[in-house]
């Protein structure tokens, strides 16, 4: 039977203990915020137990499914650590998918053909071919982890893909060394701004646009810094804001871990600004405390900056609206490597790419147009350069 603990010093922490017989332990573990939720899930099991658990052979794919989600929340996949509350979400929304399926067969009998007319039913029903591609991925982990855990002899899903298509349905937007010099210098010009309130925001959001040019950061790694992580003529990228903006986690994978040298400029601008905080650890605190929203960041900060800069231009129903978005500092930041160095996997490195396909995907098209480094700016990337 079932049992619940109490467990202190956690978020979650009502614990319970139930018979999993793919286990080598020969029991689960799933936690919760609250006691009801508890009850309720030791009653299911309880249940389960009372009419007799599924042997491995009969298990279907919908309840492989289900305990792959609580083994992602509890104790994580392969040994990794449990995911976080966004990112099992996401995993939940592609397990719907996964669940919605009519599966011909128990899990134990499926088949790589099985698997194949799966593919084709997700790439009809999803929302997107990237819902799909992901939706397949993770029922590809499912199958694994069952694998690992002698429930099935095999994944019968290997090598079964739905061809990745970049996000970018053309080459990328790169802001020409112009457009960046415009928005640096609008930035310049707004932290002298008269205008005491527009200045006093400007002292925090002018290091940010600096730095965000000269590390090819993400926006939602630089908004996570803490002054910790700047430190040895550079910036240590170790953790980052969750995609729902509430939380912070680890970078989404170990090559998002990085360390990225800074120029002489850039460094000065952040011990500036960095004496001038009060006891906030974070590098760029809002106002109230916690990290600053990505989304404010780039209304009342970027998007000012490019207007000033001059850099608009007239979105679909005739308004203006700035030519670039936060993120295309990092394709600026992506050319100026690919302009200097010659080594694709260095370049993968810096820019904390998962493998170097992403790279060559994204940026395919400036590799083949490499060109001199505009001299202008080797002392915004002095730090970098000197490094590679």
């Amino acid at each position: 039977m079932a049992d619940i603990r109490i467990r202190e010093n956690t978020n979650k922490p009502y614990q319970v203990r139930f018979i999993d017989r793919t286990k080598s332990s020969g029991y689960g573990y799933r936690s919760f915020l609250r006691a009801r939720e508890a009850k309720a899930f030791k009653a299911e099991k309880d249940l389960e137990e009372d009419r007799g658990a599924p042997a491995a052979a009969s298990l279907s794919v919908p309840d492989a499914i289900n305990r792959w989600l609580i083994i992602c929340e509890t104790e994580g996949t392969d040994g990794n650590d449990p995911v976080t509350d966004y990112t099992l979400s996401l995993y939940r929304y592609h397990a719907c998918f996964m669940k919605d399926y009519a599966w011909p067969c128990a899990l134990a009998e499926l088949t790589t053909p099985d698997v194949v007319d799966f593919r084709t039913w997700l790439i009809e029903v999803c929302p997107s071919r990237y819902v799909a591609r992901k939706t397949l991925a993770y029922f590809k982990t499912v199958l694994s982890e069952q694998v690992l855990r002698g429930v099935i002899p095999g994944n019968v899903a290997s090598g079964i893909v739905i061809k990745e298509k970049t996000r970018y349905s053309g080459p990328v937007a790169v802001p020409s060394h112009a457009d960046i010099r415009a928005l640096l210098v609008a930035a310049d010009d707004l932290a002298r701004s008269k205008n005491e309130t527009i200045a006093k925001a400007w002292k925090r959001y002018r290091p940010m646009l600096y730095l965000a040019v000269d590390s090819g950061m993400r926006p939602q790694e630089y908004l996570a810094l803490t002054k910790g992580h700047i430190r040895d003529g550079g910036a240590a990228v170790e953790q980052a804001i969750e995609g729902d903006g509430k939380t912070m986690s680890v970078t989404k994978t170990p090559s998002g871990r990085r360390f990225i040298p800074l120029s002489p400029l850039t460094l000065d601008l952040l011990a500036d600004h960095s004496r001038n905080l009060a006891d906030d650890d974070l590098l760029f605190p809002a106002k109230g405390g916690g990290w600053q929203d990505r989304r404010n960041w780039q209304r009342r900060g970027f998007n000012v900056a490019c207007a000033h800069a001059g850099l608009m231009e007239k979105s679909e129903d005739g308004k203006a609206k700035p030519k670039y978005r936060p993120y295309d500092l990092r394709h600026f930041f992506a050319s100026m490597l690919i302009e200097h160095i010659p080594n694709i996997k260095r370049i993968q490195k810096m820019m904390g790419h998962k493998n170097i396909e992403q790279t060559l995907n994204t940026y395919a098209h400036l590799i083949d147009d490499r060109q001199d480094l505009d001299h202008e700016f080797k002392g915004v990337f002095e730090g970098v350069i000197a490094a590679l």
